[in-house]
Formats: C-alpha cells, sequence, structure tokens
C-alpha cells in the first residue's frame, strides 16, 4: 500500500462512529480511580508479597509463579497509587517484590520477550518514582537482555525460548517466531536509550516495530497473533494464532497490544509514521467491536457458545485510545478521547469489580486464553490497564512505559 493509499484508507476509516459526547464524565472516572486506590490498599493483606496470575470463580486470585510473564502487573498498580496518593504503603509493597525481579535477571531461561511488561512497571517504575539506582540497573540489565533475544536475519524480537519448556514440539514451535505482545516491551528499550544514549536500543525497537507493521498487520488493519520467520534466513513465512481463535481472525488483545504499542512508540520517538497504525488499528476495532462495549476475545467468533467478553482488551484499548486522543488536537482529539470513554463506560457498566468485598480484582470478565478454557476471570494486566485508562481519562500523563 502505497503512503496516499494509506492517508486516504486511514481517512475513510477515521470517521467517527460515535456522538461526541457535549461533556464527558471525568467525575465518574475520578470516582473509579480512587476506588481503585482503595481496593489496592485494602486487599494488600490477602496478596502480600504473591503477583496474581488468574481470578478464580470466587474473585480471589491464583498466583503467578517466580518468573510468570505477569508478575509485574500488581506491581504496576501499586506505581501508580503511589503516584496518586504518595502513601508509603504502596512504596513499600512495590519495592518489597524487588527480589522477585532479581530471579529473572539471575535466571536466563526466564528472559523472554515479556521483560518490558516484567521491568516497566517494577524497577523502571521505582526509579522514575524515587531514582533509587539499583532500581535502574536492573532496568538497565532487562534492556540488554531484551536486546540480546533481537535476530539481524529478519528483524525482530524472538519471543520465547527455544529449550526452557517440558515439551519437546515447544523448541520447533517457538523458533522463529515474534508476537504482537512484544510491541508493549519496546518501552523498556526506549527507555534504555533515553537513560544511556546506547544506540542499540533505539535501533532495536525501531527495527522491530517497523517488522510488526510489515508483518503482522494484514492489508485490512487486523492483525495476526504471531508470525513466524525461517530461524535461519529470517524470510518471513506466514502469520498464525496462538490464544486467538484461528489463524486469519483478529484476536482482539492483540490488537489491543499493538494499538497502544505502537501509539507509545509515537510519543516516545515523535514518529509520526507510528502515530498513524496506531490510528488505522483502532478504527479498525471500533469498527470490528460494532455496538458493544465491551470487546469479544477475538472479533471473527460468531458462536454464542464461546463468545466471551475480553476486559483487559477493552481496559488496553481505552488507555490507547487516550495515548492517541493525547497526540491529536482539535476534533481529532475529542473524537479518540470520545471512544476511550466508550471503552470505559463499558467496562464500569458491566465489569466493575471495586465495589465488590469480596473480589481481590479491578475488573470481572477477561479472557486470559479461551481455547484453554481460561475465560470470565479477573486478569492483573486488566487491572493494570484499567487504572492506567482511567488515570488518562482524567488527566494524568505520567507513567512508566
Amino acid at each position: 500500500m502505497s503512503a496516499q493509499q494509506e492517508t486516504a484508507a486511514l481517512s475513510k476509516a477515521a470517521k467517527p462512529t460515535l456522538v461526541k459526547p457535549a461533556y464527558r464524565p471525568v467525575a465518574r472516572y475520578q470516582a473509579a480511580l480512587e476506588r481503585c486506590v482503595a481496593k489496592l490498599k485494602t486487599t494488600m493483606p490477602v496478596i502480600g508479597l504473591r503477583n496474581p496470575k488468574i481470578g478464580l470463580a470466587d474473585n480471589s486470585w491464583k498466583y503467578c509463579s517466580d518468573i510468570d510473564w505477569v508478575i509485574g502487573f500488581q506491581s504496576g498498580q501499586l506505581w501508580l497509587a503511589l503516584q496518586l496518593t504518595g502513601d508509603p504503603v504502596f512504596l513499600n509493597a512495590a519495592r518489597a517484590r524487588r527480589p522477585a525481579f532479581r530471579k529473572i535477571l539471575n535466571n536466563r531461561l526466564a528472559r523472554d520477550h515479556d521483560l518490558g511488561f516484567q521491568f516497566s512497571l517494577s524497577c523502571v517504575a521505582d526509579y522514575m518514582m524515587t531514582a533509587d539506582r539499583e532500581a535502574r540497573d536492573m532496568g538497565i540489565k532487562a534492556a540488554e537482555a531484551l536486546a540480546s533475544r533481537f535476530q539481524d536475519e529478519g528483524g525482530y524480537i524472538q519471543a520465547w525460548h527455544p529449550k526452557s519448556h517440558p515439551e519437546p514440539e515447544h523448541a520447533s514451535f517457538v523458533a522463529g517466531r515474534v508476537i504482537v505482545d512484544c510491541m508493549q516491551n519496546l518501552a523498556l528499550l526506549h527507555w534504555a536509550y533515553a537513560e544511556t544514549a546506547v544506540k542499540d536500543f533505539q535501533e532495536i525497537a525501531l527495527i522491530h516495530a517497523e517488522t510488526n507493521a510489515k508483518h503482522l498487520i494484514r492489508a485490512d488493519d487486523t492483525s495476526f497473533h504471531t508470525f513466524i520467520f525461517d530461524a535461519a534466513s529470517g524470510k518471513p513465512v506466514r502469520g498464525e494464532t496462538h490464544q486467538g481463535y484461528k489463524d486469519d481472525s483478529c484476536w482482539s488483545r492483540g490488537q489491543a497490544w499493538m494499538i497502544h504499542g505502537y501509539a507509545q512508540c509515537a510519543l516516545t520517538t515523535g514518529r509520526q509514521e507510528d502515530l498513524t497504525i496506531a490510528k488505522r488499528l483502532a478504527a479498525k476495532a471500533e469498527q470490528l467491536m460494532g455496538n458493544d462495549k465491551v470487546p469479544i476475545w477475538d472479533y471473527n467468533v460468531t458462536d454464542p457458545a464461546i463468545s466471551h467478553r475480553d476486559s483487559s482488551a477493552g481496559a488496553i484499548m481505552a488507555a490507547g485510545a487516550y495515548l492517541i486522543a493525547d497526540q491529536c488536537e482539535g476534533d481529532e482529539a475529542a473524537r479518540w478521547a470520545a471512544w476511550g470513554d466508550r471503552l470505559l463506560d463499558g467496562l464500569l457498566e458491566t465489569c466493575d469489580l471495586t465495589e465488590d468485598p469480596n473480589a481481590l480484582g479491578l475488573l470481572a470478565h477477561g479472557a486470559s486464553h479461551v481455547g484453554r478454557g481460561l475465560s470470565d476471570a479477573m486478569l492483573p494486566y486488566g487491572d493494570y490497564y484499567f487504572m492506567e485508562a482511567l488515570m488518562r481519562a482524567v488527566g494524568h500523563r505520567h507513567f512508566f512505559w
């Protein structure tokens, strides 16, 4: 697609599909944000130093192992709460988790493409909030480990290790594989470049984003979950899914990772091409949602028996919509903020657990991995992005990405 065709397609796709409200319900979002902070504080004696992985039927948590990819999201919420309140109880709870992140740095097989999720919301957050040098050093080491996963042949960061799994066929599955989630992890590399001026960090992040745009985004602005390259030559092979419905479908959380990821890259680097990609992906997601306020877990699913909603996708997209709005002006900024509001309203109307005294998390109806039967549950990443989206909705602009 030529630059002129891209511009024309974006102009067509980005036409508002909802009426801009005469006012934005900022007070509603502020009240919800305060409930999130209160929930975090009241659940501390139950959660302790553990890190939530997925909600159980009674809205308690199943907790992470030492090296789980979601280990950073509880930490991220605590650092956001500290930013909002200045209450040292949040500082202490967040920093007490540092040994868990040190374990990751000390275990070669624990360090994969999810280092951004893990360390941006822990050590980088700590350094940004407190200027702690040990936290900074840990963040830099994590960025170095993430950069070491870069494959020059093909221009991508390989997602997973071929030898860190008990099943022999895993090695062939992961070889040459990139996944959409990694767009969110690039922020760690951009931060490391800003801290050190080591160009490798920036170059790897930019090349990976360009590779994603070329191979993970389809011509119709939907996205593959994963893409495979020949591990030796780097030649592109095919797009697939891992958590979506099927290879040619559009997994909603994957699309959301890309929206937020490209919008964040644009904010960090000033690259308008990244912002354009974020807008295209966001406009497509909005179109696919139709009149829904909470996205289905995969936009191609039509079977009512598996038509689960994914509140985590909605929360990530809401935060991404506000990120886009912050980089626009006038009616366009209002258009994207209105879409963020619509997504937040959907979460507040159908998924909000902040007023449920028995729930340890913030949002219901998250779809972790429907193919494995993991749906309709609290998810810590949904909770983190819910807080981030609420903060962006009421005007906060300082985050850890």
